[in-house]
């Protein structure tokens, strides 16, 4: 599987999304500069990394969704490439309109940083396949703006479509109907705040991640 990891200023997680990704597929992904960079061609993954792009100008993932880098993003996503964003990631997709919906600031504004028992809403993804009969799983949140928001009829065609990808078991943030991870129309795409590449090895959120990671080489 060949990979790739988009770095804007600000962006924090692109190491760590580097380490798990060589880790799950043997082979280092390729870092690519928001400004100047390209996607290379046969690039099957595209990583949007966590962090604060843009030191969180206007908000979170606004500025970096007009990046030049963008519109090579959706173009790989409009041709059937798989993207991951993870955290400010997830925001950017939102920005992007790649992914419904939008992060606003956590209802306790404060910002949360602990390890979050998630549970499994679809393992049924190529993002999910490897949790398959494993209900809940603990990765770390790290984030201030981790509150999903949409309106009711969105949130009922996530439901109702199954691209609700991971709910948060006890919310941390307030999102709502404890959405923690959420899938493009065609599953190719997920968005979602935890860090499952802080949870990979053990010494740092324990080993739930992987199985992302491992799932996507499964079936890319």
């Amino acid at each position: 599987m060949k990979t790739a990891i988009i770095v804007f200023p600000g962006s924090n997680c692109d190491r760590d999304a580097q380490v798990a990704l060589k880790q799950a597929t043997g082979a280092d992904p390729a870092m690519v500069w928001h400004k100047d960079g390209t996607i290379p061609d046969g690039t099957d993954l595209v990583m949007v990394p966590g962090g604060f792009s843009y030191g969180d100008a206007l908000r979170c993932g606004a500025i970096a969704a007009n990046s030049p880098m963008i519109s090579q993003l959706q173009a790989h996503a409009a041709r059937g490439g798989y993207v991951l964003g993870v955290c400010n990631g997830f925001q950017v997709l939102c920005e992007t309109g790649l992914l419904p919906g939008a992060l606003i600031r956590n209802a306790s504004l404060n910002f949360v940083c602990k390890s979050q028992v998630l549970s499994i809403a679809n393992a049924n993804s190529a993002f999910t396949s490897a949790y398959a009969g494993q209900s809940e799983i603990t990765i770390p949140v790290a984030h201030h703006d981790g509150n999903y928001v949409a309106d009711e009829a969105t949130l009922d065609t996530l439901e109702g479509d199954g691209l609700v990808a991971f709910r948060y078991v006890g919310n941390p943030n307030g999102a709502a109907r404890d959405i923690a991870g959420i899938l493009s129309r065609n599953g190719r795409v997920l968005g979602l705040m935890p860090h499952p590449e802080r949870a990979i090895g053990g010494h740092e959120g324990g080993t739930d991640g992987l199985a992302m990671f491992e799932s996507l080489v499964g079936v890319v």
